[in-house]
């Protein structure tokens, strides 16, 4: 390993031990003091829920750990989104698990924590997942109830997507092991099967402060809405316990004794390690995200025996393409070339730009993939499409369009990995998130916005500069310098895997050397649905 690459991996394994960090104390949730009061009231947190429930050497995988992150700031915080969430394996079975985090804010609802689970859901139904819901949630964070209940993709939603699923064959699973309160009572009435853990979990409507508001009624939680109530009185609950290992036990037996589905058919075969160490990656990918390097390199350490099959590899050089293995599983990736390429005219070509020819190429590409039902990964660090006149009168935004035009019709399962930059439409075309990817994740040196920073930053001045000569003021080299250190730093802060994974434009922030196993297990969950639609692009110009 040379000089440069040395640098390059000890910046990419600092990012990554920042993100391990951050990510600590995420799992703490709402701190110590919170988690021994769960304790006190033989009450496990949600992750301990988690552990016990999933099968032991089995992945979770987590999605939305990130969620909330540095947001929040005013309410102080929301770890996680007050709520952990993946998905795992229980009895053998991968399941989207959801469990309320009652250590932050008692487990309520804030924005971000109707639209976390409501990516869950989503999960569940593109793969056909069982759901196994843990609650133990005071319903609505009451400050932001405006931004949380009344919208399409708000509190609501949760609740019509219970009976959708329903409809859909979805197995879903509720387990009560604290409050379920208002709103949030439909969840395990309009789940399957509703567990219930005796003296902690409770249902209902209103509890007993706002009942003696309402109606002047004085009755305590067990007997309002506790286990024995719903077991024996209501019959809204289907089984109560003492414990919640009690209770978790239960819910691995039912899930064990679910019947088999038909498959997706996805070709997979004995899994062989790449030929080439992963562990090259982090020397390899530089540190500066504007230097190039061959991408083919990066594929070569991530597939089966190092083995990568390249479709039309000497047109269309800055998008490569090709078949390859993942843990067995059979794959199309589709990847930005981040080399400077020299094309066959003696044209240069700059890495991770998409020009008129990569476009078409990966079109083209991607409609084989869907005739062979064949699952795509998109690897991500584009910088967006050429442009310029050459460009324009060759129509790149024609070319352009039949990429985006593909990726959005495409019918086989796209897992989307963001390595570096992602920016402008270059995002759409590579699969973004708007584009449905079932899995997308960020590698800690990616960077999510709709031009790079720096470009960004000083297109931003000059309006503000602009504008201020506009009212007759001057504005000094000095001033303007630090303007445009503001706005690059405020900019560059949105850029972030932090602040993206916040938002949840991606499932998680995760380490480059476990992106294989994420691919494997991404695919494995959309096996579990066979592809009813057909595959058609409809119209656009060729």
């Amino acid at each position: 390993m040379n000089i440069e690459n040395n640098k390059n991996e000890d910046v990419h394994k600092l990012a990554l031990s920042q993100v391990k960090m951050a990510l600590e104390k995420i799992y703490a949730g709402g701190g110590k003091k919170a988690i021994e009061k769960q304790w006190e009231k033989n009450k496990l947190t949600a992750r301990e829920r988690i552990e016990y429930l999933c099968d032991t050497g089995k992945p979770f995988i987590e999605i939305g750990a990130f969620a909330g992150y540095e947001m929040y700031a005013e309410q102080g915080g929301c770890p996680a989104g007050g709520t952990v969430a993946g998905v795992g394996y229980v009895s053998g079975r991968q399941c989207v698990v959801l469990a309320n985090d009652q250590t932050v804010k008692a487990g309520a609802w804030f924005p971000i924590t109707g639209k976390k689970n409501l990516r869950m859901q989503e999960i569940a139904m593109e793969n056909n997942l069982p759901v196994i819901y843990l609650v133990d949630s005071a319903g609505v964070f009451l400050p932001m109830q405006d931004e949380i209940f009344p919208d399409k993709e708000h509190f609501g939603r949760i609740f019509r997507n219970n009976a959708r699923m329903s409809a859909m064959g979805i197995v879903q699973i509720a387990a009560v092991m604290g409050a379920c309160v208002a709103g949030g009572a439909y969840l395990p009435i309009m789940s399957d099967e509703t567990l219930m853990v005796k003296n902690n979990g409770s249902i209902f409507l209103a509890g007993p402060y706002l009942v003696k508001a309402a109606i002047g009624e004085e009755v305590d939680t067990e007997t309002l809405g506790g286990a024995t109530t719903h077991t024996e009185i209501s019959g809204i609950a289907d089984y109560k316990f003492d414990t919640e290992q009690q209770c978790l036990d239960e819910v691995k037996k039912i899930i064990s004794k679910l019947g088999a589905k038909e498959t997706a058919g996805f070709d997979r075969i004995k899994s062989i390690k790449p030929k080439k160490d992963p562990a090259d990656i982090y020397g390899m990918l530089p540190a500066d995200p504007t230097k190039p390097y061959d991408m083919l390199e990066i594929i070569e350490r991530m597939v089966d025996n190092s083995d990568f099959d390249q479709y039309k590899k000497d047109y269309g050089q800055t998008i490569l393409c090709g078949y390859a293995r993942i843990d067995g599983w059979a794959v199309g990736i589709v990847a930005n070339q981040r080399k400077v390429i020299k094309n066959k005219k003696g044209e240069i070509q700059l890495g991770g730009v998409i020009y008129n020819d990569s476009a078409d190429k990966a079109a083209r590409f991607i409609m084989n993939c869907n005739q062979k039902n064949i699952p795509l990964v998109f690897m991500q660090d584009v910088t967006g499409f050429m442009v310029g006149s050459r460009s324009e009168h060759s129509g790149i935004i024609k070319d352009g369009a039949k990429l985006v035009n593909a990726v959005a019709n495409s019918i086989v399962p796209k897992i989307t990995i963001i390595i570096g930059n992602s920016f402008g439409a270059g995002n759409y075309a590579m699969c973004g998130k708007a584009y449905d990817p079932r899995f997308i994740y960020a590698w800690p040196s990616a960077r999510i916005a709709v031009m790079g920073g720096e470009q960004a930053a000083k297109t931003l001045l000059q309006i503000q500069v602009s504008a201020l000569k506009a009212k007759g003021k001057t504005i000094d080299p000095a001033e303007e310098k630090k303007l445009l250190d503001d706005i690059r730093q405020r900019y560059e802060k949105q850029t972030t895997p932090y602040y993206a994974a916040a938002r949840l434009w991606v499932d998680a922030i995760i380490d480059p050397g476990e992106t294989r196993q994420l691919i494997s297990e991404g695919i494995a969950a959309a096996n579990h649905k066979k592809n009813a639609e057909h595959f058609s692009l409809g119209v656009f110009q060729v």
